[in-house]
């Protein structure tokens, strides 16, 4: 028992050591901050290696800093191998135990559970500990499986959580990070590198490569092949493959079935739509719905994948072709996402707008165009938009240089701006 609190004390804030914390993500901490004080159960969600550990950390510091004791902080990554012997919730509560029997902690006690889905029946301690009346306790909790939430557990647990899905770092937090102004060649730098937080402390390409290799293989293995038991392990990597080079593309589960079987593979519809799920509940990529505009309604059948970051890309399957163009939409998904949009694409008159974007009741139509290079691409980039007959927000997302002036009430915007506009109720321009 000794040994596993001193494993336990080597990882938190009031052991001997102090955990790094990373690049600090006020846009996350911030806005998870603001719900504390309550028994609703935070849920930070998203793919492996996008900086949720270090969020939690940062959090748990924020608590520090706003006057909460040490003592009153239990933290756990069940990702590490120092915690393998968490097998299942029995086993967590017994070190939670050990945790308060030795700790003496006083008040309220702030519970965070990173990579929480590793251990068996979790659902049950973070239940158990977020409800009791007794004692008070506030818990924090990590996954990378979006089906955590679904089921019985979502059930469960209705009305008591708050989910927050993490994405790779922004343009402004790579930026940031990077120390430089956000001008359009430090957009293209980033366009052409990607998101993941670690890549930033690796100076030279083949280590970067190896590195989101190795992520890949680590969510492919651990949160697709493991957890479903995946019979062909090959095929689930060539469809992943074949939806990061035709990200931004219009897709059907029967058109990638299809290729698969032209190219002699042994398959069905069945498994490769069982695939393409598995890749997108590890938040690997994000598929997007075709919306009638006129009709206000989705159109099965044809959908869009959009990559969680674009160093998958850029990394392991240069070789494919992936136009600038379609890694800008990407990243206009992507900002989009973060902002926390429901994203469609949508349909107007058998003409396609990348990007219906909804929150609240604000609506956005965006069109997204590499450069607008000549009167011809102007037109036809600016013509979806002119056919929506509503008032809502409508813009044109580009890398030129110079912003161009409104036109018929679309706006123009400049990709490294992107962000700012987002974030404001309107567009002010």
């Amino acid at each position: 028992m000794n040994e596993k609190f001193e494993m336990l004390k080597r990882y938190n804030l009031w052991g001997e050591n102090t955990p790094s914390l990373g690049f600090i993500r006020p846009e996350y901490t911030d806005k998870i901050y603001a719900y504390k004080g309550n028994r609703l159960i935070k849920v930070l969600v998203g793919q492996r290696r996008v900086g949720k550990s270090y969020i939690l950390r940062q959090l748990a510091s924020k608590l520090v800093e706003s006057g909460v004791d040490k003592k009153n902080i239990f933290f756990i990554n069940r990702e590490l191998s120092d915690f393998d012997f968490l097998q299942t919730y029995k086993d967590l509560d017994e070190l939670f135990k050990l945790y308060k029997a030795q700790v003496k902690p006083q008040g309220r006690i702030y519970l965070f559970i990173d990579e929480v889905q590793n251990i068996d029946g979790w659902e049950r301690i973070v239940n158990s500990y977020s409800q009791d009346y007794i004692d008070e306790y506030e818990v924090f909790i990590s996954g990378s499986n979006s089906k955590m939430l679904s089921g019985e557990l979502a059930t469960l647990l209705s009305g008591r959580y708050v989910s927050f899905e993490i994405f790779p770092l922004s343009f402004s937090e790579y930026a940031g990070i990077n120390q430089k102004e956000q001008t359009k060649q430090t957009y293209i730098d980033y366009m052409n590198s990607g998101g993941m937080p670690e890549l930033f402390m690796l100076s030279d390409q083949e280590l970067r490569r190896n590195y989101i290799s190795a992520v890949k293989d680590t969510v492919l293995l651990r949160d697709i092949i493991q957890r479903y038991n995946i019979k062909d392990a090959r095929l689930l990597e060539d469809i992943f493959v074949y939806l990061v080079n035709n990200a931004s593309n219009l897709l059907s589960v029967r058109n990638i079935s299809n290729y698969f079987k032209s190219s002699g593979r042994k398959t069905s519809y069945d498994t490769v739509a069982a695939y393409i799920g598995y890749i997108e509940d590890a938040y690997l990529v994000h598929r997007v719905e075709r919306y009638n505009i006129k009709g206000k309604e989705t159109i099965a059948g044809n959908y869009k994948y959009y990559v969680n970051d674009l160093s998958f890309n850029n990394y392991l399957y240069q070789g494919f072709g992936y136009g600038s163009g379609y890694m800008l939409e990407n990243l206009v998904y992507l900002e989009l996402a973060r902002h926390g949009f429901d994203i469609y694409v949508g349909n107007i008159k058998d003409k396609e707008v990348d990007f219906v974007a909804i929150k609240g009741d604000r609506t956005l139509y965006v069109q997204s165009a590499f450069m607008l290079i000549d009167r011809l691409t102007i037109e036809r980039e600016y013509s979806a938009l002119e056919t929506i007959d509503d008032n809502y927000e409508k813009i044109v997302v580009s890398l030129d240089e110079i912003a161009m002036p409104s036109k018929g009430g679309i706006k123009h915007i400049q990709a490294w701006n992107l962000h700012k506009i987002l974030t404001s109720n309107s567009i002010l321009l």
